[in-house]
This record gives C-alpha cells, structure tokens and sequence, in this order.
C-alpha cells in the first residue's frame, strides 16, 4: 500500500497551482510569484510620503489623536467630544489603537493605508483565479484600480472594508468549488461582523457579490437541465441562493441598531443625478492629470466593449451578473447615504473592476495574443503606477512645506486654519482641505476642520466661543462667494472669526486678498502665499454679511439674515 501511495501520480498543491485547474501549465502573468509581486508593488506610491496623501486622511488622523489622547490630555475634551459607540465604520479606528503603541500614530496610520491597494489587488486577482481557473491576460487592466477615486479622496474605512470584501468573496468562491459549505457558514458568521464594523459598504458589497455567484451556482446545479430555463428555474434558484447568504446576514440586526440609535442623524438625497454619475464613471481614476486620468478610464470601458464585440474573449456569467448587479445598485444609489457624500461615486470603480475581471480568453485565441494582451495590463499597470508615484511625491512636497509651520505652534493652541480653494472643481485638488487636522495628530492643538455627524463617527466638536469656526467646512475659503457652497470669501472668513476664541491663525495657500484683514496679528512663519500669525489684537471688526458680497439672502419681517 505504502508502495502504491509513492507511485500515485497524483499533483501537489504546488503542481497544482503552477499547472492551474484547467491542467495546462500557468504562464507568467499567472503563477504565484508574479501576484505576489504586483500585489507588493501596489505599495510603492506610498512608501515616500510620510503622511499617504488623501483628501481627507489628515482629518482622519486628527480624530485619531484624540481617541488616544484624551484621557490622558483632558484639555482635548474643551474642544472635542469622544465616545466609543457600536457604528459601522470603525476599520481603522479600532486598528490604531492596538498599532499605534508599537509604531507611533503617523506610521501605523501609513502601514495600514499601504494594505489597501495591496488587498485590492490581491483579491481581484484571487477572484479571477477562483472563476476562471486560471487568471486571465485581461485581468491586469483592472489592477490600478486599486487607486481609485474614493481611495485617493481618502475614504478609507471605506477603502479597508472594499479590499477585505474582494479578499473574503475570494474565500467565499473557492469553498463553494471545494463544498466546503458548513466551513463556509461558521467562517461568514463572525467575518460579516467583522466587516460590517470596518465599514457597511464592504459588508453590503459582499453580499451582493456572494448573492449573484450563489444565483448562477444554484442554477447551474439543478438537476432538471429542463429546470433550468423560464422563469420559475430562477426563482428556485434565487431561493436557493437566498439560503446560502445566510451566514452574511447578521449585520442586518447590527444595522438596524445602529440605525434605530437616539443621536443617529444624517439625509439621505440626491436620486438619480445622471450627470454626477456620469462624471464619476469619467473620474474612477481621478488624481493629478485630467488627460492621462481620462484616458486611462477610458481604455478601461473600450476593453469592456471589446468583450463585447470580440469573438475571441467572452464573459464569465458569474462575474459579468455580479458586475451588472454593482452597475444597478450604483444606479439605484442616491449621491448621499445617511449624510455620507458620493455613496454612487465610491461603488462605481469597484463594478468597473469586476467587469474587467470578468473577462476571459476563449480558446480560439492565440497564446501570442494572449501574451500581448497581458503585457499591455502589465505595461499599464506600470504606467500607472510611475504616474500615481509621481503625483504622491508633488503632494508629498507640497504637504513638507505646510508641516514646517507646525514647529511654531505650541501645544493647546488653538487655530483657526483657512486653506484656499477655487469654485470650480479642480481635477486635481490641492490636498489641503484637511491637512489642518495636523496641528492635533502633532500638537495637541484645536482645529476648525473636523466634520461631525452624529451616529456616523465617534468625534464631535463643542467648542462655542469658536461659532461657525468650530468644524468643517470653515476651514475652505475662496476668492468671492461661491453659490450652492457653504464656503466663506476670504474677506469673510478673515473679518468675521472671533478673535477671542483662537490664539493663532493659519493661511494654507489662501485666494489673494487685503492685506490690511491681517491688522493685530503677527506673522510668525511663511512659505510663499502660506502663513501662520499670532493674534495679537482681540477687538472684532465690524462683521461682514453675504450681502456684502452681492447675495441677496432672504428676509424676515424686513431684516436680513446673514448665515
């Protein structure tokens, strides 16, 4: 017997993995060696910049701060109010505080945000492997995706939980081909917990992807080929599949009581607004340049179409429902989501991703076709990345020189921090919108850009000598007024903010403006059009009103109301 087991010719694990299971030898694009290095060189944009440059991520950090600092920094808690609380969207809220005591706040912060384009490459590269068997040429288009426009804005929670969902449908995928269902269900109980509590769009995402691989699972697998067609083959199916989703529906009664809290609030809006969801399609790789960003975008849609059109390529049915069941609910998704902006825009490159993937060779296609089209992936895979790392390091500089300003500001300063803007939504943004958040991560000091929504994060700013000064958007200036926004002119902002509630005041390239708005403060550090002054005069000018600048506000009994 012992003989016998010697001679059995059957693969290993690793045979099989470099043979793959449609039992032909793998080529480069899929063996293990090449994911492992795509998926560690989706960290190279951010290996330089010390603090990863996204959008909002330095106000994230803020909040960060002082989670971990209040209680042993009781003056944050004048200006701040923490309260851990059951929401979802905890990712790295709750991953900082263990990392944090090891690396320090800045660095665990980086660690984590660098797993994200990595996970999400990881996982589509999984997914595709899972489906098809082997990984497809076409594949390697979807993988800059990994830098998309909600991940550059600095969603990050989000981010997280998105690339965890690819990892766990990966995992969800390859126990249903091994039948190991029961293994599936104790697995899937606590990981949709785990990820609704890192974010609820990752949990809802996985569900719908799990709900459409367990459609055409469950439909393929009647016994009755005869069954299979009309609708009533569907339905059985769809209940079938209904079934199997169970273990991921827990989170629902987490929903439901975080939802159903006393200080939950948040509108949810905007249905239907097609030209947004236009423009966010255009912008699923927005970063610096509008050309190269639009381009890029573009080829991802003319591959799509090739799918299409292409006798030689074809779409996985089980990828291509999970893709046009992302695409419906992106269209049936409002723009805000319980006082959350850009719900549609977030879910728009991952749908676009799993279309991508969804794609493969039929066997008519030639393995020098094949070859060629991996080496464009690879190639623009490359392309975007050299571009991405680039940009970083343009905005890595930019934030290097807003940072020296930190050194002349003492700790439990508080500042109230103005960062130009203009009206127009500039492709590529300066991201400077939250960098304020900086002076609590290194100074323990107050900042007016911190956002608060009940229910939706565990931070909220109390700080009423500040007024309108205390939070976000207060810190966003522009040259005049811009309608439908609820920015300050500079003028404004500069006149209007109460001098007795701020000790310093910090100018992050501000629209021009007079000079003479700086009388009683004294400059203290300056970088081009950027700088921070001590407050030296506390008497308040005479406030400015929007119709000062030409807006006509309502009126009530014959007064006007400024805002």
């Amino acid at each position: 017997m012992r003989r016998l087991e010697r001679q059995c010719p059957c693969p290993s694990a690793h045979a099989r993995f470099k043979t793959g299971r449609m039992g032909e030898k793998l080529h480069w694009w899929q063996t293990r060696w090449f994911v492992i290095a795509v998926t560690l060189a989706a960290t190279i944009p951010l290996l330089w910049p010390t603090v990863p440059p996204l959008v909002d991520l330095p106000g994230h950090m803020g909040r960060y701060r002082v989670q971990l600092s209040i209680g042993h920094d009781p003056w944050l808690s004048q200006w701040y109010d923490f309260r851990w609380s059951l929401i979802g969207n905890l990712g790295i809220d709750l991953l900082v505080v263990p990392l944090a005591k090891v690396f320090g706040l800045e660095l665990a912060v980086k660690l984590i945000v660098m797993t994200i384009p990595a996970l999400t490459v990881a996982g589509l590269l999984w997914i595709a492997r899972e489906v098809h068997g082997r990984i497809p040429a076409t594949a390697l288009f979807a993988l800059p995706l990994a830098y998309s426009y909600p991940f550059q804005f600095g969603f990050v929670n989000f981010a997280l939980s998105m690339a965890i969902a690819l990892n766990l449908f990966a995992l969800w995928l390859r126990l249903a081909r091994l039948n190991r269902f029961r293994l599936r269900a104790a697995i899937f109980l606590p990981a949709s917990c785990l990820l609704w509590l890192c974010h609820t769009f990752g949990w809802g995402v996985l569900g719908v992807l799990a709900m459409s691989a367990e459609l055409i699972r469950q439909h393929d697998r009647m016994e009755r080929p005869e069954a299979r067609g009309g609708w009533r083959g569907w339905l059985e199916a769809m209940v079938r599949a209904g079934l199997g989703c169970l273990p991921l529906c827990l989170p629902m009664l987490l929903m439901i009581f975080w939802r159903s809290g006393e200080h939950v609030t948040g509108q949810t809006g905007d249905w239907f607004n097609w030209r947004a969801k236009i423009s966010f399609l255009s912008m699923v790789l927005r970063d610096r340049w509008m050309a190269w960003d639009l381009f890029s975008a573009t080829l991802l849609f003319l591959i799509l179409f090739k799918g299409v059109r292409d006798d030689r390529v074809e779409y996985s049915r089980q990828l291509g429902l999970s893709a046009a069941f992302l695409f419906a609910v992106f269209i049936i998704l409002p723009r805000i989501v319980f006082g959350s902006a850009y719900a549609d825009m977030r879910l728009a490159p991952f749908a676009l991703a799993i279309a991508v993937i969804a794609l493969r060779a039929r066997h008519g296609l030639s393995m020098r076709h094949a070859s060629a089209i991996a080496a464009l992936g690879m190639a623009f895979f490359a392309a975007r990345l050299v571009g991405t790392t680039a940009s970083f390091f343009l905005y890595e500089r930019s934030y290097s020189r807003q940072m020296a300003a930190l050194d002349h500001v003492p700790e439990r300063a508080r500042v109230v921090s103005f960062v130009g803007r203009r009206c127009l939504d500039d492709w590529a943004y300066s991201r400077l919108e939250h960098f304020p958040a900086m002076l609590i991560t290194r100074r323990l000091a107050f900042s007016n850009d911190q956002w608060s929504m009940a229910g939706a994060q565990l931070l909220t700013t109390h700080y009423p000598a500040a007024g309108g000064f205390a939070h976000d958007p207060s810190e966003i200036v522009t040259d005049r007024y811009c309608r439908g926004n609820w920015w300050r002119p500079i003028r404004m902002a500069l006149n209007n903010f109460p001098r007795d509630a701020f000790d310093y005041v910090w100018l992050l390239e501000p629209p021009r403006f007079d000079p003479a708005l700086l009388d009683g403060m004294t400059p203290v550090w300056r970088d081009g059009s950027s700088m921070l002054l001590r407050i030296d005069d506390r008497s308040q000018p005479e406030p400015l009103t929007l119709e000062d600048f030409g807006v006509q506000l309502p009126r009530r009994n014959g007064v006007s109301s400024p805002r």
